[in-house]
């Protein structure tokens, strides 16, 4: 290949792939809308890099570059390992305003839908403006400078119930949230997956310390969908849920339940048997095996290859550990 050749192949490369490391996380009905987009942002360092940053990656890797076209296929192939599609939304279409003895404020309505899928796998929950702003104070104390151009609604000392106000903030802070997903290191922090999940979290285990297995059941099963497709990297963080689930299931009675979705916690715990919850779900899938007429042997093998390697300690059962988790 000559000289010219050369350059035209290595121009057209930069001019395909730079019109694909941009992804909008704005779905069909958005766009109809022409409500305001969140965009995730293809780089090396940061998650959500400034526009300037694009143009001087690509400057710097100008026609006149001495990289070969096979070396700027591998930078590319690099720089989109980097991407990562949205696959979470966020909508807000309603609000409520609460009158609490002499506090009053508005509530915001959240569903988040997974990308691609129908209204079964949705989540709602509601956040008033003071939940926002102390989300958005925490981050900045973690993520200073990727949050460096997230602007977020500043209060008014007038008119924040007026329908004009209300509506603004609906779609500033719909935005807010997809901006804060589509930043992977954010996305994935406490902070931001207990702005989403912890209040029910707290309000379900507050129902099971007080025996309301019912509703604490109603609770938990709502969130743990949520839970787990934020923490997808994750799958051990959802242990203590799915094993609060088997705990109120089988205090209903319901041992089947509580078998199916201890299971799915002792498959996150595979390779991490020193966790805290291994050994009292390994006795409770144990129990719960004999009163099924299921095979409870492999289970007992396991909890007395356990035991003969750890020293004695005093532990707790399935459901001491699920009353001690959110205590204020």
């Amino acid at each position: 290949m000559d000289q010219d050749s050369h350059c035209t192949a290595e121009r057209e490369l930069l001019e395909a792939v730079s019109r694909s490391t941009t992804f909008s996380t704005t779905s069909p009905s958005d766009k109809e809308q022409n409500q305001p987009q969140a965009e995730i942002s293809c780089q090396v360092r940061k998650e959500n890099p400034e526009k300037d940053d694009l143009q001087d990656s690509s400057a710097s890797l100008s026609p006149n570059s001495s990289m070969t076209t096979k070396e700027l296929q591998e930078y590319w192939r690099n720089e989109k390992r980097q991407c990562k599609q949205v696959k979470l939304v966020f909508e807000i279409p309603s609000t409520r305003i609460v009158e609490h003895h002499l506090s009053k404020y508005v509530m915001y309505k959240i569903i988040i839908l997974q990308t691609g899928s129908f209204d079964s796998n949705k989540s709602v929950i509601e956040r008033r403006y003071s939940d926002f702003e102390k989300l958005h104070r925490n981050l900045l104390e973690e993520f200073s400078e990727e949050m460096e151009d997230v602007t977020f609604p500043k209060k008014t000392l007038t008119g924040n119930f007026t329908e004009e106000i209300i509506s603004e903030r609906k779609l500033a802070f719909k935005d807010y949230l997809r901006l804060l997903y589509s930043m992977k290191y954010i996305r994935r922090s406490k902070k931001f997956i207990d702005f989403l999940t912890r209040p029910e979290l707290q309000e379900a285990y507050g129902c099971l310390r007080g025996g309301q297995y019912t509703k604490a059941l109603e609770i938990l099963l709502e969130v743990i969908g949520l839970q787990a497709r934020l923490t997808r990297g994750n799958p051990v963080s959802i242990v203590p849920t799915l094993c609060a689930i088997v705990v109120c299931h089988k205090d209903l009675e319901n041992p089947a339940s509580a078998f199916e979705y201890g299971e799915k916690a002792l498959s996150h715990l595979r390779m991490h048997t020193s966790h805290k919850y291994y050994i009292p779900l390994l006795e409770t899938m144990i129990t719960l095996a004999y009163e099924l007429g299921k095979d409870f042997l492999s289970l007992q093998e396991k909890l007395e290859e356990w035991k003969a390697k750890k020293d004695p300690i005093r532990i707790f059962t399935l459901k001491e550990l699920a009353v001690r988790e959110y205590v204020q």
